[in-house]
């Protein structure tokens, strides 16, 4: 284990191993890397449109990975709930402990959560979290902060933006930069339905910030606040050929969403949810019941897998699968089909990411206190074409 993750910390293994969902095998040593990828002793799988893929470990011994976010260079960025953030090089097999929070919050879903790269990444090397941290005076806060990496370390903390409402639930913590260069914040309504319909507070939005903090020019209502109505918003990517910026929700009992978000747009939470509808008010283009719980949503941008192309992929906690949404060419706000990977293999979901390598990566979240965490959870999965 490289010098920055010493011991007393949680062991890290960056391995490319064979995977096998009910395997219970021995936790592996810290440190420990394997050889080159295998495919899964469970053989491979195969989408409901022929596509052919195999599933392979890169990470293992992860605690709660929320977010994750490839550099330039190749290097995963990964935060962890309990305040970590690793640098892992999968091609070189190193691990870094990059930093851990002291004032991180951390009871219920609260925590260390989303993390983004810099667009210019490579010239500033500024990196962007979401956190929950403790209050001195007690409670809890949500607030966005920007380091600087140098050497597999991050330094430099600048707080970007405070006081975001906090709970034990609905935290919402997903950081992603918009093709507009622009820095989006997913904000959860902090267990206070009525939040998510005042423009006063941040809580229950998606908010919109410049890379140093300030409030965009055009932001819809001279503040953070993007759009507004939402529950438990934890996913966002924006469509790669008509720029639509797509966001998952977490429901109430059931009526979790896949939305297009609009600047301004009310999105309806409490006062209406799933098919509902009321003028002035946004309705989701697909909802589910029962609740699937969708957290992390990438589209997939590579070429390795051909009919992927444009596809949004959503991680799922209590869906326990990776939900495949094939959107209509002709109107791109449609959903054509949609098929449910991985169904109850790797158990709990929480991100995915498509890869510089044009591969899909998934972080599993069995040891949120929810799941029924293998030896080796949390782990870092891809998935890899099969002839």
């Amino acid at each position: 284990m490289p010098s920055s993750a010493v011991a007393g910390i949680l062991a890290l293994v960056v391995a490319v191993q064979t995977v096998d969902a009910r395997a219970c095998d021995p936790q592996p040593a810290p440190g420990t890397t394997a050889p080159s990828p295998t495919a899964p002793a469970a053989g491979v799988l195969m989408t409901t449109d022929g596509v052919r893929f195999t599933v392979e470990t890169v990470a293992t011994s992860l605690e709660v990975p929320w977010a994750m976010a490839f550099a330039p260079d190749g290097r995963l960025f990964v935060t962890e709930r309990p305040g970590r953030v690793r640098i892992l090089d999968l091609a070189g097999g190193r691990a870094d402990l990059a930093l851990t929070l002291d004032d991180v919050f951390t009871q219920g879903e609260a925590g260390l959560l989303g993390l983004a790269l810099d667009p210019d990444f490579t010239q500033t090397r500024l990196v962007y979290l979401y956190y929950s941290a403790r209050r001195p005076t007690g409670g809890s806060v949500n607030r966005v902060v920007r380091y600087r990496e140098a050497g597999s370390a991050l330094g430099e903390r600048v707080v970007l933006l405070d006081d975001i409402p906090a709970a034990q639930i609905h935290d919402g913590g997903r950081l992603r930069f918009g093709p507009d260069g622009l820095l989006y914040i997913t904000a959860g309504d902090a267990a206070n339905t009525a939040l998510a319909q005042d423009l006063g507070s941040l809580a229950g939005k998606i908010l919109r910030l410049t890379r140093d903090g300030t409030t965009p020019r055009t932001n819809p209502f001279s503040s953070p606040i993007y759009s507004y109505g939402h529950r438990n918003p934890q996913g966002i990517d924006w469509h790669p050929a008509t720029g639509d910026l797509w966001a998952s929700e977490h429901g109430n009992i059931g009526n979790d969403e896949v939305n297009v978000i609009d600047a301004g747009g009310n999105f309806g939470w409490p006062v209406i949810q799933g098919a509902q509808s009321m003028t002035g008010m946004r309705t989701p283009i697909t909802f589910y019941n029962p609740a699937i719980a969708p957290s992390g949503t990438s589209f997939y941008r590579g070429t390795r897998f051909p009919r992927f192309a444009n596809n949004l992929f959503v991680a799922t906690l209590r869906g326990t699968h990776l939900l495949r949404l094939t959107l209509n060419a002709t109107s791109p706000q449609q959903v054509a089909a949609e098929e449910r990977l991985l169904e109850g293999t790797f158990g709990r979901l929480r991100d995915v990411v498509s890869g510089p390598d044009g591969l899909l990566y998934v972080a599993t979240n069995n040891r949120d206190g929810r799941g029924s965490p293998a030896a080796t959870d949390d782990r870092i999965l891809r998935l890899v074409p099969a002839p």
